[in-house]
């Protein structure tokens, strides 16, 4: 473990942050590092000295971190199996006008982690959540993504673990023009990796692996590639993950009404019209009027033969 001045530490965090209004009774919800300890902000190890009481995600991995800081406050456990009963202690606590931090395992609270019920329960009522913002493993991947689609992005975060869920969860990113930013465990990345692989094409992907420790990893590639990548070298499929999946042009809006005549001309084959509609716009993510339109005419020509 690093060994830090935390005095020395202590003392750049207030002369930075002491000035500012840190009001009480409020919960102040703090973003912590997610593998680089320089990355705590000083705002936000003045805020930690400064509450009253610190709510975890898990205090046996928080307390090491408030150790090297040289900060001792009270802990109280609140994760995703205790949640709404826990913000009970933390009301209690804020009404009586102390302030109160809530700090993840990693990263941001609240986003793909514990701190949303709290935050809303906390809102209801009627005491302060102030923002202490700082790592966020998400926004990171896809500063370093490159993507250009310029249209924003959807935190899709963990996908369903079931099969069917996971399954439509997939399709639908896959058919979705707008970036996508999920993140994986590394048990089920080449699972994943497949699924991208065999639904996105030549969509590009940046797997982030590892991101802001000592083997941090950040490669872009297109879908398909992307289990070759990952089977290559046995150590790209450990640690944690960040998948950007770049934005898709609308396709028929470059490629003309007969894009997807291949897709079509298959599907009509083989079932109803209706049918094959639903199902080219599930596999392409065209909208569906012009498949429909574009269906109908290969349909006309085809019984014209």
């Amino acid at each position: 473990m690093t060994t830090l001045n935390a005095p020395l530490i202590q003392q750049a965090a207030a002369s930075a942050a002491a000035g500012q209004h840190h009001p009480a009774g409020a919960l102040y919800v703090v973003a912590t590092p997610i593998g680089n300890l320089a990355d705590l902000s000083l705002r936000a190890i003045h805020v930690l000295a400064l509450v009253d009481v610190i709510a975890c995600e898990d205090t046996r991995h928080s307390a090491p971190l408030l150790r090297q800081l040289g900060i001792d406050k009270p802990l109280i456990a609140l994760h995703e199996h205790n949640e709404r009963s826990a913000a009970d202690a933390v009301l209690q606590r804020l009404s009586r006008g102390e302030r109160v931090a809530y700090v993840s395992d990693a990263g941001t609270p609240a986003v793909s982690d514990p701190g949303a019920a709290l935050v809303a329960a906390v809102q209801a009522a009627g005491h302060r959540t102030i923002p202490i913002p700082g790592a966020s493993s998400a926004v990171a991947g896809l500063s370093v993504a490159g993507d250009m689609s310029g249209a924003g992005f959807t935190f899709t975060g963990f996908l369903p673990s079931r099969g069917g869920d996971r399954s439509k969860a997939l399709k639908a990113l896959a058919a979705s023009p707008a970036t996508q930013v999920l993140f994986e465990a590394p048990h089920r990345i080449a699972e994943l990796a497949d699924s991208l692989g065999a639904l996105c094409g030549e969509r590009p992907v940046t797997v982030c692996r590892e991101l802001t420790k000592q083997f941090e990893t950040v490669a872009t590639m297109p879908a398909a590639q992307l289990p070759a990548w990952l089977a290559a070298d046995a150590n790209r499929a450990r640690g944690e993950f960040v998948l950007v999946v770049h934005g898709a042009p609308e396709l028929d809006a470059i490629a003309g009404p007969e894009a997807h005549d291949a897709t079509l001309q298959t599907l009509i084959a083989a079932l109803p019209l209706k049918q094959a509609v639903a199902l080219a716009v599930e596999l392409t993510g065209a909208p569906r009027n012009g498949l429909y339109e574009r269906a109908l005419a290969l349909k006309r020509a085809a019984e014209a033969l």
